[in-house]
């Protein structure tokens, strides 16, 4: 494949205007195919422009090359994933716990190959997921097992679907070309920020699921992880609230809000440490202010994405950033423990709700909440109890104006910004929730964000926390194989084990703990 670097054009200008424009400039025969292979925005200047890059399939690639010679245009690096499978005999399948990104992938990748994984699931099937966050968000009935956090998809199915990360794995390529051939939009396979939505992300986890169903593949919904057996310093067998189930091999990718797990590998020593995560709360915007902050005059324009942004500030050697930037989306309530309130973000493909949101957090780490491996979990434990008393002890939220916060006053009404949070919402002052240090730091950060975006110096912003669900707290250690030295066949995965931050990267884990299994054992005997 050729590809064609560097082609800016102003903002009016179609997709296929561009590959029109393409065929035309260059009349080569044996042209095959032209597609966008990159699109992103260039807002420097008054004159925004898109920047290209486009793909050309052909023949004669050497002598296309040579004809229009251009530090330009280049030949595509072929880079060809080759498995390689190994010899050592599986008695039974291997099973796979959680079915969010990770697990999605890893369950994926063994069930193309032909290993017929078990996948244990404590939630529910997307359908009767969204059955219980409804009764939660409408009815403050919450489900512990089956929720926000818990279910077919994960955490990331009530989301923005944002599928940037900052890993640089060539796997990444091939997670989103994945997400498109089960019915994610074209656009993902080339724009900067590509996202998908949780609404279309919900019909491609299902027809994931029942491709990894077609290739001898078993789901068991509903079902909890109770205990592992370890004998030998091998893993034996699981407990399940369905029955036990033999296994040498144990995917464990179950997000960083299974803690009853981190407590369970705790006890039977299971390597694990102690990690710096980030608390705070998300703030909302209207949508259209987002637009002017970023686009001035040019807000409003058809041919510009929804306004999105990602801040950050730095103070002896602690920070403060946003995260999980939702334009035109939900502040959605996300607990998945009773009496707790935790908040996040979410919005749809076409991103059309009124206010924009994401979470601005402060770093914290061992200093803050203890040294010992769980302490961590106890720490955001500790916020979200808190939170649920903030909000009046029934599911609401606490929230409080931007301006409010900065002054150390408690609000008294909205203004512009009305909340969007799935559940009610309480006033509260959120100098008297976070410790000193961390309400500094969340202040200095909003203060220097204004500076960047003007959205963030309006008064009338609204807070609303608690937002403790960044990441996980914990690294289940594991070795270069992807195994735990103290339990082999054990394999931490995704982004509850600590080796991820988002959709892609805890699915590129995924794949990688997928590749380790494929090339260690035979799936002759299964």
């Amino acid at each position: 494949m050729i590809v064609i670097n560097n082609i800016k054009k102003p903002i009016h200008i179609t997709d296929g205007e561009i590959i029109s424009d393409i065929r035309k400039k260059y009349n080569y025969s044996g042209i095959e195919k032209i597609f966008i292979k990159k699109k992103s925005l260039d807002a420097r200047g008054k004159n925004f422009s898109y920047v290209y890059s486009v793909g050309i399939i052909l023949d004669d690639e050497k002598g296309f090359l040579k004809k229009y010679s251009s530090k330009d245009i280049v030949l595509a690096e072929n880079k060809k994933r080759k498995l390689v499978f190994g010899n050592a005999s599986l008695k039974v399948r291997p099973v796979v716990v959680g079915f969010g990104p990770a697990g999605i992938f890893c369950a994926y990748e063994l069930a193309k190959n032909g290993y017929k994984p078990l996948i244990i699931e404590r939630g529910g099937k997307v359908s009767e997921r969204d059955e219980a966050v409804n009764n939660f968000w409408q009815k403050g009935i919450l489900n512990p097992e089956s929720n926000v956090q818990f279910g077919e998809g994960g955490a990331g199915t009530y989301s923005d679907g944002k599928l940037t990360t900052r890993i640089g794995d060539h796997l990444c390529s091939y997670v989103i070309e994945t997400f498109h051939f089960f019915g994610g939009p074209e656009e993902i396979l080339y724009k900067s920020k590509p996202h998908i939505g949780t609404d279309l992300l919900k019909e491609i986890v299902v027809n994931m699921r029942n491709y990894i169903i077609s290739k001898g593949g078993e789901f068991l919904f509903d079902t909890k992880l109770i205990d592992i057996d370890i004998k030998d310093k091998k893993i034996n067998k699981i407990k399940t609230s369905k029955g036990d189930f033999e296994t040498e091999l144990l995917i464990l990718a179950t997000g960083h809000s299974a803690r009853d797990i981190y407590k369970n590998l705790y006890d039977k020593k299971i390597s694990m440490i102690g990690k710096t995560f980030s608390v705070g709360f998300r703030i909302e915007h209207l949508q259209e202010d987002v637009d002017k902050s970023l686009y001035g005059d040019m807000a409003g324009n058809i041919n510009l994405p929804k306004g999105e942004y990602q801040l950050s500030y730095r103070e002896n050697g602690k920070g403060v950033y946003t995260f999980c930037m939702c334009p035109g989306g939900t502040v959605v309530a996300a607990a998945s423990e009773e009496n707790t309130v935790v908040v996040n973000g979410m919005s749809n493909f076409a991103r059309d709700g009124k206010n924009a949101n994401c979470a601005v957090v402060a770093n914290v780490d061992p200093s803050d909440f203890g040294k010992n491996p769980l302490d961590g979990v106890e720490f955001q434990r500790m916020l979200e109890k808190k939170a649920f008393q903030a909000g009046g002890g029934d599911y609401s939220a606490p929230c409080q104006l931007t301006g409010d916060f900065l002054n150390g006053v408690c609000s008294s009404k909205f203004g512009t910004v009305k909340p969007t949070y799935t559940g009610n919402t309480k006033f509260y002052d959120f100098n008297n929730f976070f410790s000193s240090d961390i309400a500094s730091m969340l202040k200095k950060g909003i203060v220097d964000f204004s500076r960047k975006m003007k959205c963030f110096g309006y008064p009338d912003g609204v807070l609303t926390g608690v937002e403790t669900r960044t990441s996980a707290p914990v690294r289940i250690l594991r070795n270069e194989d992807m195994e735990s030295d103290d339990a082999l066949g054990l394999y931490p995965c995704g982004e509850g084990a600590g080796y991820a931050g988002g959709i892609v990267s805890a699915a590129v884990d995924g794949i990688k703990v997928a590749e380790k299994i494929i090339s260690k054992y035979s799936n002759k005997d299964l």
